[in-house]
């Protein structure tokens, strides 16, 4: 089996989601494109923090097709542009590491970052976002709202 593949046996987070399209929540369905799907990050601090995850189980960026490869740059194109509109940030981050536990499935971080952002949260330093505790995590109606004022903005994009 390669590692691209989910046996019967395996659980994947990231395969659970994507086939459950419908009944998901707003925050986990910002948009549905044929490759890949646009969620607000969970267990996060930062308001907006996105992941592009891919639709079929990838762990790398050499495994996409050219169709993948080519939707995953205007879809980063395209978010990074409705969180600039909807969050006012100056400029977003984007990152592909695939490596927390569970979490090997291939997604694209998306992070905005704001001008008033310190200094010393810049550049790679965003990810201590990923790692506050639960009670400094974005509150699910939070990432809702955000999620549905995300999904009209990019709709109007594609």
């Amino acid at each position: 089996m390669g590692d691209n593949e989910v046996s019967s046996t395996d659980s994947c987070w990231s395969c659970d989601q994507n086939t459950q399209w419908a009944g998901l929540l707003p925050r986990e369905r910002i948009h549905l494109g044929d490759g890949w799907r646009v969620a607000h990050a969970i267990r996060c601090a930062l308001p907006g923090w996105l992941v592009v995850v891919a639709r079929r189980h990838i762990t790398t960026v050499a495994e996409l097709s050219q169709a993948e490869a080519a939707e995953l740059g205007l879809l980063c194109t395209q978010v990074s542009r409705a969180l600039t509109e909807v969050t006012g940030c100056t400029r977003t981050y984007v990152a592909a590491f695939s490596e927390a536990a569970g979490f090997t499935h291939l997604h694209v971080h998306i992070i905005p970052r704001a001008a008033d952002l310190p200094a010393e949260e810049h550049g790679p330093a965003i990810f201590h976002h990923l790692r506050r505790p639960e009670s400094e995590w974005v509150p699910a109606d939070v990432m809702d709202e955000l999620a549905r004022a995300l999904s009209a903005r990019l709709a109007s994009q594609l």
